[in-house]
């Protein structure tokens, strides 16, 4: 072996990682004295669409032929954001946007009264007024939706395998109500937005780091159902209705293991959604009807939950079933 100790031997030095001692060629643009026209052309290559990356080419990324990839990301994007936090279950609360608080409710039918009272003879003005009733007699459910996010908020961190939030989809009225409560007692909470043609707000007590705005609602929902632990459904119209029926339908053909599907005011379901009529015309089976329940409180609704998840063998928080 040879003894010689000369640099010719020796391991060379570690190269920087992105810096040379010698730039190259291409980092130099072509020097206008061997061509004039030279360094516009090359400003013209620089700011053609085409020479962007494709993952920095907004323009790509909103074409037909790339919403594949569009749906890989929004999936992605929440699913990746979910597990970095922890968030192994959530309670989805949906109702209406209408059904405000009480105060705000009160104060529409005022206004409506008001206009009432300056044309009684006007149909439209006496529709509107006994709708505001309704609303006004309705907002008891915002404050149920409030109270029960305050109770999950408050077991957030008592939940066996990782957090618990309250998840709503972000928008005002009964989802808000959820949102609120959970803020309320200092506990984060997630609304998935969806982009639609008019432009709309989140509602101000999702935690910010947890509002998620979706373009494709096939992926909301999947992002509403993969870590969902109940569904907790307040009156509302088609939204709510379309969000009830498809985990029932996914419940009933086991396409998802069933959760509990909690209907809040019985009496606003017995009319809006007559499941022993189905029965009795046999388009579902009675069993199908075992898949959800009726409410009229927050603490009833946690409690209900609570016990169904004892009595699977599948205990979803420690301690006493009565005590948030």
């Amino acid at each position: 072996m040879s003894s010689d100790n000369s640099l010719a031997d020796r391991p060379p030095p570690h190269p920087p990682r992105s810096e040379r001692r010698q730039s190259l060629p291409a980092t130099r643009p072509k020097a206008t004295t061997d061509d004039p026209g030279a360094t516009e052309a090359t400003k013209c290559i620089l700011a053609s669409p085409s020479y962007r990356e494709a993952d920095q080419d907004l323009d790509f990324l909103q074409e037909d032929e790339t919403r594949g990839l569009r749906l890989q990301l929004e999936y992605l994007r929440a699913e990746t954001l979910l597990k970095k936090n922890n968030i192994a279950h959530t309670i989805v609360v949906f109702g209406s946007t209408r059904i405000g608080e009480s105060s705000a409710a009160e104060r529409h039918l005022a206004d409506c009264a008001r206009k009432l009272a300056e044309d009684p003879a006007d149909a439209s003005l006496r529709q509107q007024h006994a709708i505001a009733e309704r609303l006004r007699d309705n907002s008891r459910y915002y404050g149920i939706a409030r109270e029960f996010g305050r109770i999950v908020g408050r077991m957030g961190d008592c939940a066996y395998g990782g957090r618990m939030m309250i998840m709503t989809g972000g928008g005002p009225g009964i989802m808000e109500a959820a949102n609120r409560g959970a803020h309320d007692v200092g506990a984060p909470s997630i609304g998935l937005n969806i982009s639609l043609p008019h432009e709309q707000f989140p509602n101000p007590y999702i935690t910010p780091e947890f509002c998620l705005k979706f373009r494709y609602f096939a992926l909301r929902k999947l992002h509403f159902m993969l870590r969902a632990r109940a569904l907790v459904v307040f009156p509302g119209g088609f939204g709510t209705m379309d969000e009830l029926f498809e985990i029932l339908g996914l419940s009933q053909t086991r396409k998802m293991p069933p959760v509990p599907v909690i209907l809040v005011g019985e009496s606003y379901w017995r009319r809006a959604f007559n499941p022993e009529f189905l029965v009795d015309e046999g388009v579902i089976d009675p069993e199908d009807r075992e898949l959800f329940w009726f409410s009229e409180s927050a603490e009833a609704i946690w409690r209900d939950i609570l016990r169904w998840y004892e009595l699977k063998g599948e205990p979803l928080c420690p301690g006493d079933i009565e005590t948030p």
